[in-house]
């Protein structure tokens, strides 16, 4: 491409996997919820229209392979099998010409299963475990079929559950679906797809990892038993097929793990209980030698997961320096994904370390960032904030399941910061039908967000911020060091607010909406910082306050509170050298559900591995001169003596009016919640008026 910056050339040139061209080196990398056959891992629920609007919109938007989220071979609700469907793949071949137009390639993702990696629920697993409602629900939801392991062991998301034994009548079902849905695939126009995978700690990875393949047949024990599962299934697509039909791996080059929910973090000295790179170099020959055409790969298990859905504390490009090292082992292609930056990918391929870059979720952030990359207008890109509270918020804590609400189960593959992504019938920028005046009070991000869809709806909108720079409480949130991103959102709200003809008022505050000539009026006025009623709370920082840099702290530090926000600033605290010390009263750390387990087990595995000490099911009694007083759960106290305290407690919403016919409060000055809520909720409202 002509105009390209010569920085990202590399991306832009073809390849092949196997016999299929592709026109550049971008992989659109599967996300649970894009499923051409529908999500919520129901197969007879029909063609996924949503879906298929995402990926033609991508496709338009210059993306060179387009690898949809896992489509399930067994529908998890009934039983039925993918290939029975015929009606699905007929809908898939007439999309599949839609795509060609546009010059991209597509391949679908096939999955084994989960095994002991299904996201039970605190809905689904009582029922599992009571033998009588796991009999009733058989026919509906088979929990032991979907949970079935290479050998028993303690499921994922719930220990206490001992996920059974896969029999050898279930491999051999799911070999055979794979060859005929495949089939399917490749009659309906497909250009290869993918199997998923000896990859993150799913079923064809559980039996290739030795530590959870405790077999005695032909499937355990020896290096080609345990890797046998995942080549009997490239050899019978390759059979059903043809040589020549495409089949991708997703692969995982480590697993970093220490042992059962326990993850290695950057920098780690550790003992590899999974896949180590010694075998990951003979088991990425073997597979190739299989008949594997491509490896779409990174790292981590379930039980690492931050490696595989990196969260913003891990480096960008943090795989890549694994999966270019495995590449020397193979002669076939070789991408690689996980926070990938365009130049830093772009750079590799053209020394030759990988093939391709594989990105997700900025797919969903920004469907357009490829043309804007080529484009060179960088700072039009919305950026992924590697939050996952759209797109896949699976969330857990000490003695809990997976506690992501149904509706997100069912819904994923949202973004936070773009309602639009799969909700298209819901959220979608309409004219008005009479154009008002509309004064929006609180620059924060609610606030940016809802001037800036009112005035593409045709309103006249007047932004008022007491401060003088926009942005309200995410300026802090996005200060530390690890926050990039955030602050790449800033700068793209402030960007999108000017090109809007909204009226920006800095160093105004409204503490009469009286006063405010509007036919409509928003409250986006946020939250104020809790304070906890205890002797000498006055001796402590606020978390803003420390974030913003407004106060300095010492070298050892208290933070009270172990959420989310807690939590970062200890980290932050950690990265500068100094000694935080984390106080909670819950019994885990980030108890909120929502918030990806990817998320907060990198943390909880960051601070267990540097020794952060953490006290749980504790309370402050008082804050003293150089300690804090805590109680434990037993009433004893202690103190730690400490240089300074930083409080973390939460928040209360904070509107300068209350809610009226004309007057609507959104974001955290309606109810305290996060980037999501507060952008949705913002829409919600800006939609009607």
């Amino acid at each position: 491409m002509a105009n390209v910056d010569p920085k990202y050339e590399a991306l832009f040139t073809p390849w092949k996997i196997g016999n299929v061209e592709i026109k550049n080196r971008i992989v659109m990398c599967p996300m649970g919820g894009t499923s051409l056959f529908g999500w919520f891992e129901l197969t007879g629920c029909g063609f996924d229209k949503e879906a298929a609007k995402l990926f033609l919109e991508r496709a338009k938007n210059n993306v060179g392979l387009i690898i949809p989220g896992i489509a399930p071979l067994r529908d998890t609700f009934w039983g039925k099998w993918l290939w029975q469907n015929p009606k699905m793949f007929r809908e898939l071949k007439d999309f599949m010409d839609e795509i060609h137009k546009t010059g991209a390639k597509l391949f679908i993702q096939l999955t084994a299963g989960m095994g002991r990696s299904w996201a039970i629920t605190e809905l689904v697993g009582p029922l599992h475990k009571n033998k009588f409602t796991r009999a009733l629900i058989k026919p509906i939801i088979d929990t032991s079929h979907e949970l079935a392991c290479p050998s028993e062991q303690p499921a994922r998301w719930a220990p206490d559950i001992i996920c059974p034994e896969m029999t050898k009548h279930q491999i051999h079902e799911i070999i055979e679906a794979f060859a005929k849905t495949a089939k399917l695939c490749r009659d309906a126009g497909v250009d290869g797809v993918e199997v998923h995978a000896v990859h993150e700690g799913y079923l064809l990875d559980q039996f290739a990892i030795e530590f959870f393949n405790k077999r005695t047949d032909e499937y355990g024990g020896s290096f080609e038993n345990r890797y046998r599962f995942a080549a009997e299934v490239v050899k019978a697509i390759k059979a059903e097929c043809g040589e020549d039909f495409p089949v991708s791996l997703r692969y995982s080059v480590e697993s970093k793990m220490k042992g059962f929910c326990e993850g290695a973090v950057p920098g780690e000295v550790y003992t590899e209980v999974g896949r180590n790179m010694e075998e990951s170099e003979k088991a990425a020959k073997y597979l190739q030698d299989a008949g594997y055409d491509m490896l779409n790969a990174d790292n981590g298990t379930y039980d690492s997961w931050y490696w595989a859905h990196p969260p913003m504390y891990m480096p960008q490009n943090c795989n890549l320096e694994d999966v270019a090292h495995i590449k020397k082992f193979v002669d076939i292609p070789v991408v690689c994904a996980g926070r990938m930056e365009p130049d830093v990918g772009a750079a590799a391929i053209a020394e030759g370390k990988i093939d391709g870059i594989g990105i997700a979720r900025q797919f969903l952030a920004d469907g357009e960032w490829i043309t804007k990359l080529i484009e060179d207008r960088l700072e039009d890109i919305r950026p992924c904030i590697c939050c996952h509270a759209g797109c896949f918020n699976f969330s857990s804590s000490k003695g809990h399941y997976n506690t992501q609400d149904l509706t997100d189960t069912m819904g994923l593959a949202r973004c936070a910061i773009n309602p639009e992504t799969m909700q298209s019938k819901k959220y979608y920028v309409k004219p008005a039908k009479k154009a008002k005046t509309v004064a929006v009070v609180g620059g924060g991000i609610g606030g940016m967000e809802a001037a800036i869809l009112l005035a593409k709806r045709g309103h006249k909108v007047t932004l008022y911020e007491k401060t003088g720079k926009l942005g309200g409480v995410f300026v802090a949130a996005a200060a530390p060091s690890f926050k990039e991103k955030d602050r790449e959102l800033i700068a793209w709200y402030i960007r999108e607010l000017s090109k809007q003809p909204v009226e920006v008022k800095l160093n105004t505050e409204i503490t009469d909406i009286k006063s405010l000539k509007a036919d409509e009026i928003i409250i986006a006025t946020g939250a104020k910082a809790k304070r906890i009623p205890i002797p000498g709370v006055e001796k402590s920082v606020e978390a803003v306050d420390y974030l913003l840099g407004n106060k300095q702290v010492g070298n050892k530090v208290v933070v009270i509170g172990g959420g989310l926000t807690g939590c970062e600033i200890a980290y932050d605290l950690y990265l500068q050298g100094k000694e935080p010390v984390i106080v909670e009263m819950q019994d885990d750390l980030i108890t909120t559900p929502g918030i990806c387990l990817a998320n907060t087990s990198f943390l909880r595995d960051f601070f267990k591995a540097n020794k952060v000490k953490v006290h749980l099911e504790s309370g402050v009694k008082e804050i003293k001169d150089g300690a804090v007083v805590i109680s434990d759960k037993d009433g004893k106290t202690s103190e730690i003596k400490t240089d300074s305290v930083v409080l973390s407690v939460g928040y209360n919403p904070a509107p300068i009016a209350k809610k009226s016919g004309h007057v609507h409060i959104i974001g955290d000055a309606q109810s305290v919640g996060n980037l999501r809520t507060v952008i949705w909720g913002a829409w919600d409202v800006a939609m009607k008026i």
